[in-house]
């Protein structure tokens, strides 16, 4: 999608026009602008159409007289104070715009007076809303041609009321690549487990490196067995395909600054092992891989918006297969850290990938990490498909990520890890065993991660809700590339 700044006035378009009345039929001023070229004639269509301005709806009004545009799409904005009434607004606009087909619109919309809303965060949410509402899937190996990531040709020619400057453009630009880092993580997520495999997302991840100039390196299953990465080595060994520890380094800011670390994990299936899964939605597994995804995209935006930050990305990459090499429930092994881990669940295999990820991050001595991943069903007990589960061992790293989360409206909800929980972790064979039993179970999972993440302020996010949706609309969602990204830019 092509995102433009306009200056023209809204009367003098001529294709596609849009523009926002508030609840109770307000007009903002593009609406009262061309409701006195059309004398009247828009707000007594909108008073016969019974469109009362609530949000997320729209009602398309044509042949006006006295109005130059083909069209006029008129968008309830809902209270001028809202900001979720704000979003969906955009999102239907931009759903609107798909169904039509319509090639090039013009968007005018007023300042909006909601608490915690700027320009600069406007102009992030329609573009970054725009580019992700034209993502359409194709099965392809090549997920970084474009055609998904900026979403077809369209061209998009906004105005917010006020003086535009240089920021509201970087501001706009900077939505756009936000928009393409969820496309990414959306197309890397809905691959079928036959294409993206751990190799795969290792491809793909140098690929982005040399397009953005960026160094990635990869670790295969020789050099993680030298470090000592039993736990995440345990998880692959059952399955033909190797594991990658893959390892990308984004320096935008200072050369001695201490870098964020974000760990993904990437379970391209997981068909849970030995403790096998039911048959009933195991296709889903492929999305055990959408924290991986996540961060990946998240790396692509923030490349292409140029951040002034260190980032460095982990994945742990790996497939979860059933076979006479498999580790069986009752295996020790040996974690990169040196304790031991019994594995009373070969389900609970997230968390092995992680450990071991965790205790490498330890060595590039990150000012945080945030590790993400689809970890466990409790969290969706817990949370539902709306927020993610935050975990952390540092206070003001929470309430920044959570911060984070409200702007970007892609939201979390941050749980104990009181070491109450960790006696549940308690085994008679080992330091600790890899599952803690049904009570509390992604509180649990988090109090195994914080143990091999004692050495810098960390946080844990559960995407185990909120990475794919189910049933007929089956797909990604490209979360929580919209929060790691407003969590960077605020740190940046």
């Amino acid at each position: 999608m092509d995102f433009s700044i306009t200056s023209k006035s809204p009367e003098t378009i001529t294709s596609y026009l849009i523009v926002g009345v508030f609840a109770d039929r307000k007009p903002t001023h593009a609406a009262k602008l061309i409701d006195k070229v059309s004398k009247g004639t828009l707000q007594r269509n909108l008073k016969s159409l019974n469109f009362s301005g609530e949000s997320g709806k729209s009602v398309e009004i044509t042949n006006l007289p006295g109005v130059k545009a083909k069209a006029v799409l008129v968008i309830g904005l809902g209270s001028n104070n809202c900001k979720i009434d704000f979003i969906r607004s955009i999102q239907n606009m931009f759903k609107r715009m798909r169904e039509s087909k319509e090639s090039s619109i013009n968007l005018y919309l007023p300042e909006l007076k909601a608490p915690g809303v700027n320009r600069a965060w406007m102009w992030r949410q329609i573009s970054s809303i725009g580019t992700n509402a034209d993502y359409q899937y194709q099965l392809r190996k090549n997920v970084l041609d474009g055609k998904s990531l900026s979403g077809a040709t369209r061209r998009v020619s906004a105005q917010i009321e006020g003086k535009v400057t240089d920021l509201d453009r970087a501001h706009f630009k900077q939505g756009h690549a936000i928009g393409k880092g969820m496309n990414l993580a959306k197309d890397l997520g809905n691959l079928p487990a036959n294409i993206c495999t751990p190799t795969f997302l290792a491809d793909i991840t140098k690929k982005l490196g040399k397009l953005n100039k960026f160094p990635v390196k990869c670790l295969g299953e020789a050099e993680m067995k030298k470090l000592g990465m039993g736990a995440l080595l345990s998880v692959s060994q059952g399955s033909d395909q190797p594991a990658q520890l893959i390892h990308a380094t984004y320096s935008g800011g200072k050369k001695n600054e201490k870098p964020i670390v974000l760990v993904g994990k990437g379970i391209t299936f997981d068909t849970g092992g030995i403790s096998l899964k039911s048959s009933g939605e195991m296709d889903e597994m492929k999305y055990d891989m959408g924290g991986a995804a996540s961060v990946i995209g998240t790396l692509l935006a923030i490349s292409e918006m140029k951040l002034p930050i260190n980032v460095v990305v982990l994945v742990a990459a790996a497939e979860n297969m059933p076979s006479g090499a498999a580790t069986r429930p009752g295996d020790v092994v040996e974690t990169m850290s040196g304790k031991t881990i019994e594995i009373l669940n070969t389900d609970a295999e997230g968390r092995l990938v992680l450990c071991d990820a965790l205790t490498y991050a330890e060595k590039l001595k990150p000012a945080a990490a945030i590790d993400v991943a689809t970890l466990t069903g409790a969290c969706i007990v817990s949370l539902g498909k709306v927020a993610s589960g935050l975990f952390s061992n540092n206070d003001e790293l929470a309430e920044q990520i959570s911060h984070a989360g409200t702007v970007s409206w892609d939201r979390v909800w941050r749980m104990p890890i009181w070491k109450d929980y960790k006696n549940q972790l308690d085994s008679n064979f080992a330091d600790l065993a890899n599952i803690g039993g049904r009570a509390a179970g992604s509180i649990t999972a988090a109090c195994f991660l914080a143990e091999f993440a004692t050495a810098y302020p960390w946080a844990h996010l559960d995407i185990a809700g909120t990475a794919w949706v189910s049933g007929k609309n089956k797909g990604s969602t490209g979360r929580p590339v919209p929060l790691l990204c407003e969590f960077l830019l605020h740190r940046s």
